[in-house]
């Protein structure tokens, strides 16, 4: 067990562990995380049919060539990335795969073999005991390691303490594996193991791959819906994660109560909080968290549990678990690459929802309604399918007082009723699921992705463009991206929200022209829908840097907005991650540099450490100024910028701006900017200009981020 524990606690410690190291020098696109998974998922692969493959030779001998593969992926420590520089223009599909490939590959394929191998020797030593509740155990090690890393190393060790830790884990885990080499039977009673049992048919194994994909791909989409269609709070991206992982315990466990108990109320759940969670109301943000991933909990444990039902006999227990390694990968390939490319909403989240309804095990309530289904299950399915398409008629066309947005009450009761005869018949319970997930907010989404550009997706969110009274906006998730007003050329050509007249970044483009003269040279990092273009005087030069193609389109190419057409004809603008490209920009070619890269309240980290900060002093001029956007629901970064400026010879200035009534009619919000300047003679100047300017000053002691450590916990708002 020991052994078990520790190789899957090391497995999940490295996924996050490299993709710190990688950030300064790939980016933080979701290209790159989206690469580096299908890397991890393509060695788990691998390290999984490497286990099986192994399992036909002698004990003695897997444990040799086992030993042998831990000792040559040794090589490759301590573990870190190679040494390539990499081009700025750097595409993470070819690069990210590569460079991952190369450092960590062996290792990583090493590691990841240990749950199904050792699992498979523990039933050579052990005959008549149960291996697949270690599986449990291995899922109990990638929990802990998952938690252990944002909680615990990653806020007490630099990335090079992290990466020797990690290496004296393998060292250890090295050891173990010796250990249970010797508990393996000898060359007498050694002969090649040859499995007696039944081969599984391929619809078994069909059934194996659905059971472990589903799960995969819904912790994928929950997270990608409770990040930006919910809520993008730090570290939120754990939960999901570790809820999945939690679910194998639940359902591998030698003890079956749980599993059994929660398997056998999971088509309940599902059919209420599906249909719930489609509603997605911003007011009521945190109760849809908390029943997303209730959800994700129930279902991972039902058809978790569903796969250990169908598991094979021992002899076939690596081929079992190369199958559902192969379900796992589509499921995250599905959910992580491909539904960002094929759908303009989190349309995988419902459809996963659906698949979990067509896979969960159930029972009727009743017996006199299991009765009426076998004897009359064709008069039951049409009636099913007539209630529910009134109910789809009365929502849409329906008196509002009933079946309006605010009266939701009588439909979801009508939904219980309905499931409370579906459940146990498959084909009417789906037939209800999706019924259910169109009520309750499908019928919006649809409506949406039918009116042309009114939605868009990329791999950093969904963007939805949205009319109000006089004004056009552009929501990031929860978080709004842009305002523009409309009704005149002048209201058009009006800067809004955190980027009003008197808002930080506002007086500061006013007074560009004071402090650097008619010909200014600006640059702007992070476009939105091009508002902070409209402060651009004749004479300067502009130039934006945006990390999303998407964002460029809405901003530039669909007409939606027209900042950009009325204000910078031409703009210049570098698509791809702003660090990268700003450290190929020639020095001391800016003078004025406007930091806004927070996407729906995410901290981008590799544009706050040290190493950032040098970037951008060596891309502004001395006397130059740079504006940093730190307006957060829940990271109070100040001091997080405050203690970079210092280390870099900044001073630093912070106006908290909250408009007045007057401003709030032309969509101004409260923002908070900082002012930071090497010269302090310009930042003197600005502070002239207006506004409660008053210093930013890092409490003593407070270590500035850098690319080799940083964490976010000391800097999470207290609610």
């Amino acid at each position: 067990m020991a052994t078990i524990l520790t190789g899957s606690f090391l497995l999940f410690l490295v996924q996050p562990l490299v993709a710190r190291m990688a950030l300064p020098r790939l980016g933080g696109a979701p290209a790159v995380w989206s690469s580096a998974m299908v890397v991890y998922q393509a060695l788990l692969l691998g390290g999984y049919a490497y286990a099986h493959a192994l399992g036909r030779f002698r004990p003695r001998v897997q444990a040799g060539v086992h030993l042998a593969v831990l000792g040559v992926a040794a090589l490759w420590l301590p573990i870190g990335l190679m040494a390539v520089d990499l081009p700025a223009d750097a595409e993470p599909t070819l690069w990210v795969p590569w460079l991952l490939g190369l450092s960590i590959g062996p290792l990583f394929f090493a590691v990841s073999a240990q749950a199904p191998l050792i699992q498979r020797w523990f039933a050579l030593a052990q005959a008549g005991r149960n291996p697949y509740a270690l599986y449990a155990a291995s899922n109990l090690g990638s929990f802990a390691g998952l938690i252990a890393y944002p909680l615990l190393v990653e806020p007490a060790m630099t990335l090079h303490g992290q990466s020797l830790l990690w290496s004296a884990g393998y060292g250890v885990l090295a050891l173990l594996v010796l250990a249970c080499a010797t508990r393996l039977p000898n060359a007498a009673k050694g002969e090649a193991v040859v499995a007696t049992s039944p081969p599984p048919g391929w619809r078994r194994i069909a059934l194996w791959v659905a059971l472990a994909a589903v799960p995969s791909g819904l912790v994928t989409a929950t997270s990608t819906y409770i990040t930006t269609d919910i809520i993008a709070m730090p570290l939120l991206w754990v939960l999901p994660l570790g809820l999945y992982l939690a679910s194998f315990i639940i359902a591998f466990a030698t003890r079956r109560g749980m599993a059994d108990t929660l398997t056998r109320i999971a088509p309940i759940t599902l059919l209420l909080f599906g249909g719930v969670i489609m509603g997605s109301y911003p007011e009521r943000a945190y109760a849809n968290v908390v029943v997303a991933l209730l959800l994700l909990l129930m279902v991972s444990v039902a058809l978790h549990t569903a796969l250990y039902r169908a598991r094979p006999a021992v002899d076939r227990l690596t081929g079992f678990y190369l199958w559902m390694a192969v379900g796992g990968a589509l499921g995250g390939v599905f959910a992580g690459i491909l539904a960002p490319v094929l759908f303009d909403w989190t349309y995988e989240y419902p459809l996963l929802i659906l698949a979990a309804g067509a896979l969960i095990p159930q029972q009727y309530l009743l017996p006199t309604i299991r009765d009426l289904w076998w004897r009359h299950s064709r008069a039951m399915l049409i009636a099913l399918a007539v209630a529910v398409g009134l109910l789809l008629d009365l929502r849409l066309v329906g008196p509002a007082d009933w079946f309006g947005e605010e009266r939701q009450g009588p439909i979801f009761l009508i939904i219980a009723a309905l499931g409370f005869l579906a459940i146990g018949a498959r084909a009417g319970f789906v037939l209800l699921l999706a019924g259910a997930l169109v009520l309750f907010g499908g019928y919006r989404a649809l409506s949406l992705s039918i009116e042309r550009d009114a939605r868009m997706r990329s791999y950093f969110g969904v963007y939805t463009v949205r009319d109000g009274p006089g004004y056009r906006e552009l929501d990031h998730g929860s978080t709004v991206h842009g305002i523009q007003l409309r009704g005149s050329i002048a209201r058009e050509r009006t800067p809004t929200t955190y980027y009003a007249p008197y808002s930080g970044v506002g007086r500061a483009m006013r007074a560009a022209p004071m402090l650097y003269g008619p010909a200014a040279r600006i640059g702007v990092v992070g476009l939105g829908t091009g508002t902070l273009a409209c402060y651009a005087q004749p004479g300067q030069s502009w130039r934006f840097y945006e990390i999303d193609p998407v964002i460029v389109r809405i901003a530039r190419d669909t007409g939606q907005f027209s900042y950009l057409r009325l204000c910078q004809p031409h703009p210049v603008i570098r698509v791809g991650d702003a660090r990268l490209r700003l450290s190929a920009e020639a020095s001391a070619s800016l003078d004025l540099l406007a930091l806004d890269a927070f996407s729906s309240d995410a901290v981008p980290a590799h544009l706050l450490t040290r190493e950032a900060f040098a970037t951008y002093a060596r891309v502004l001029s001395r006397r130059g100024l740079m504006l940093v956007h730190i307006s957060n629901r829940f990271v109070d970064l100040e001091p997080l910028v405050a203690a970079a400026a210092r280390d870099g010879g900044w001073v630093a200035a912070k106006l908290h701006y909250v408009p007045t009534e007057l401003d709030r009619r032309d969509e101004a919000t409260p923002s908070v900017w900082l002012a930071l300047s090497r010269d302090p003679a310009a930042l003197k100047t600005l502070e002239k200009q207006g506004g409660d300017w008053t210093p930013a000053v890092a409490p003593p002691g407070l270590a500035a981020w850098t690319d080799d450590y940083s964490s976010i916990l000391p800097f999470i708002r207290q609610f």
